[in-house]
């Protein structure tokens, strides 16, 4: 018995030491709880049979409200419960906020053979991101990313070699993979759409990257962090990457589009303290 759920924010983190606070059809408060570190509800309170309003908070966050349903086991099972962060659409302080390599990835995945996915990641790269407030409480930003392309890295030797080929990334002639953001506008709550240019494989083309920011915090180094998930699709041919292998009942050994998925770290300032990256 007692109510369960858990409490995520938009991209799948926990929310931990949410409040909870559940009350009756005539809005009489009957249990007041906190989620744990996890961000996981578990109560084992007794509750009567019947309906329930939810209302949980979180400092940061716009409030959410469910409605919970007990069962005559005197339990309410709330399933996942999603907090958008206060205010809306936003971005973090303006100034300059250097990409730490050591807690940020960049990956690319690609489908193989038609039912499984092959993931890639490059292991140095860095870069910058700049906020400027253009007034009227809005902001703008820029990004300029490089990523050494060499530093493929699929967990195989084998296939590492092959994209490093001219089959493939052509290293030797294109060594540098460059992203030039030049704007963003909001796409929903703590979302935004990157406008910018990615230059691969000798190509520079238009690629937006669908950016979620995730927070800014303090780190155990004296600094000021704000982190960001993105993902961007990309035709390969678009690149002039068309290799391929048609295997058995004419499958592609390798799917047409790649898809990238970046979990960046960024701290404020023009570069990343020594120790944070140990």
């Amino acid at each position: 018995m007692g109510l369960r759920g858990q409490v995520r924010t938009r991209d799948g983190w926990a929310v931990p030491h949410a409040i909870v606070t559940m009350t009756d059809m005539d809005g009489a408060q009957v249990l007041r709880t906190g989620t744990d570190e996890d961000g996981q509800v578990r109560n084992d309170s007794p509750l009567r049979p019947g309906p329930y309003t939810v209302v949980v908070t979180a400092v940061g966050y716009a409030p959410v409200a469910a409605t919970a349903m007990v069962t005559r086991t005197g339990r309410a099972d709330l399933g996942k419960l999603t907090l958008a962060r206060q205010g809306g659409v936003e971005l973090p302080p303006p100034g300059v906020w250097s990409i730490d390599p050591a807690h940020s990835s960049v990956a690319a995945v690609a489908q193989h053979l038609g039912i499984s996915s092959v993931r890639g990641r490059f292991t140095e790269f860095g870069g910058r991101i700049e906020i400027t407030d253009i007034g009227a409480g809005r902001e703008q930003a820029t990004v300029e990313a490089v990523i050494d392309a060499s530093t493929i890295d699929t967990g195989n030797r084998l296939r590492d070699k092959h994209l490093r080929s001219p089959d493939f990334l052509d290293v030797a002639r294109f060594p540098k993979i460059t992203y030039s953001g030049t704007g963003v506008t909001p796409a929903g709550p703590d979302r935004w759409k990157v406008h910018g240019q990615l230059s691969l494989h000798g190509v520079t083309g238009d690629v937006d990257l669908d950016l979620s920011y995730l927070g800014t915090g303090p780190d155990p180094w004296g600094g000021v962090r704000a982190a960001f998930h993105a993902t961007a699709e990309l035709p390969r041919e678009d690149f002039a990457i068309r290799y391929n292998q048609v295997v058995s009942a004419g499958i592609a050994a390798i799917g047409t589009t790649l898809r990238v998925e970046l979990d960046i770290q960024a701290v404020q300032g023009e570069s990343v303290p020594v120790a944070a990256e140990e």
